[in-house]
């Protein structure tokens, strides 16, 4: 994706659908997620999050506008942490609601990949 590139489910508009907005500040992917991660909305997160073509990759996920995620959104959080870990670079999520957060915790991905409150925090950590 380049910066400024914007991705959907095919349903943008509509409640509930997952879009993402990517931007780069100094270097660092920024990707805006909008609605709900589950099995159908996947495949956007997956793509938004894709390892970029650039040495040390580093992708903060911000995630204030999430409203749901369930297990496969969790999947495609470890896949794309492995991948930019492997590429040498990281992964952090920014932003992540209570209901969001709560899934992130149940599971200990809290503990695999930064979770910060700001987009400011994940930045400079």
């Amino acid at each position: 994706m380049t910066r400024g590139e914007t991705l959907g489910t095919g349903h943008a508009g509509q409640p509930g659908r997952l879009s993402a907005a990517t931007t780069d500040i100094e270097g660092v992917r920024v990707v805006a997620l909008s609605g709900e991660i589950d099995h159908t909305t996947g495949d956007t997160l997956r793509q938004a999050l894709a390892v970029p073509d650039t040495p040390g990759p580093r992708v903060v996920a911000d995630m204030r506008e999430v409203t749901f995620m369930d297990s496969s959104g969790i999947n495609v959080l470890i896949t794309a942490h492995h991948a930019l870990t492997e590429a040498d670079g990281w992964l952090r999520l920014s932003g992540t609601t209570d209901p969001v957060l709560r899934t992130i915790g149940l599971v200990g991905l809290d503990t695999v990949i930064g979770c910060h409150e700001t987009l400011a925090q994940a930045l400079g950590a």
